[in-house]
């Protein structure tokens, strides 16, 4: 069988899957093409022929993700900013739109000297390990409450020899002291589903990403968000930024607690591939 009748086969399975959110159109065929590739180890043409052994292999991964499994979870890494990080169960898998939350990063820590830079909520480390990488001379920690996920970020910083600091802390709580005052831009994407809401996430989110990635368990789910927007301002260098992730639908409550803390400039900057993805920016109270 060819590729092309192997993909079309994959896709209305799919497409036909309950566990799988189908906001984005086209999806189903880019997952398809990228389980082929994984599975085979090249990319194949349209009228490539598909050995019976390599269509068997294929439909079991297939099969896997339409119970919702994550693609990362499945092949065992995720793709970002042209880096490739270690995933597995238990921890956050690393969203393509957090790309942009690098990209404001990367943009404002390269006009600083011997920049200084703190991911919180960091998970696999996807946001602190493209900072060291795309920065020159900056230092970089990055803090989750989670054991495991700390865990996986110091692997995935080995194995992609880039220089940054991992450590398991409710927050603030695992950043050195001698970094108050010094920090030039710190990053989250926090957990900001209110606590009622999370039993209607897709079955994909629900039910394969750990609870405390999801939720703060606040009722509105701003609670770690206003706790980090309480915070920032004593780590926070005069000219540094505070930069937070959020769904569009959450901006415009985002930026007023950055506002009734004292931030300047505060924006809700929109980006990624999509044009969704909105980060709320401030810059340090006076």
């Amino acid at each position: 069988m060819e590729a092309r009748g192997v993909l079309a086969r994959a896709v209305k399975q799919l497409k036909a899957s309950p566990a799988i959110d189908h906001w984005q159109k086209g999806r189903e065929r880019i997952e398809a093409e990228d389980l082929l590739g994984h599975v085979l180890g090249v990319d194949p043409e349209p009228g490539d022929d598909i050995s019976a052994k390599d269509r068997r292999r294929f439909q079991v991964v297939i099969d896997r993700r339409t119970t919702g499994e994550p693609i990362a979870f499945i092949k065992g890494h995720s793709d970002f900013r042209g880096i490739e990080l270690l995933a597995k169960p238990g921890v956050f898998v690393p969203r393509d739109s957090s790309e942009f939350l690098a990209e404001q990063a990367v943009r404002r820590l390269r006009r600083r000297k011997r920049p200084v830079h703190v991911d919180l909520a960091t998970g696999a480390g996807a946001i602190a390990l493209a900072v060291a990488g795309e920065v020159p001379d900056v230092e970089v920690w990055g803090t989750d409450m989670a054991d495991d996920a700390v865990k996986l970020a110091r692997k995935n910083a080995k194995a992609l020899s880039l220089q940054a600091s991992f450590r398991v802390g409710d927050l603030f709580d695992g950043v050195p002291k001698r970094l108050r005052g010094s920090v030039d831009v710190i990053t989250v994407h926090p957990p900001y589903v209110p606590a009622g809401e999370v039993d209607d996430l897709p079955s994909e989110i629900r039910d394969w990403e750990p609870a405390h990635t999801l939720t703060d368990h606040s009722t509105d789910g701003m609670g770690l968000v206003g706790r980090t927007v309480e915070e920032s301002p004593r780590w926070l260098r005069p000219s540094g930024w505070l930069l937070t992730e959020v769904s569009p639908d959450r901006a415009k409550e985002v930026k007023r607690i950055y506002a009734s803390r004292g931030f300047r400039e505060v924006q809700s900057t929109k980006g990624g591939e999509l044009k969704v993805t909105r980060v709320v920016v401030g810059r340090r109270p006076r």
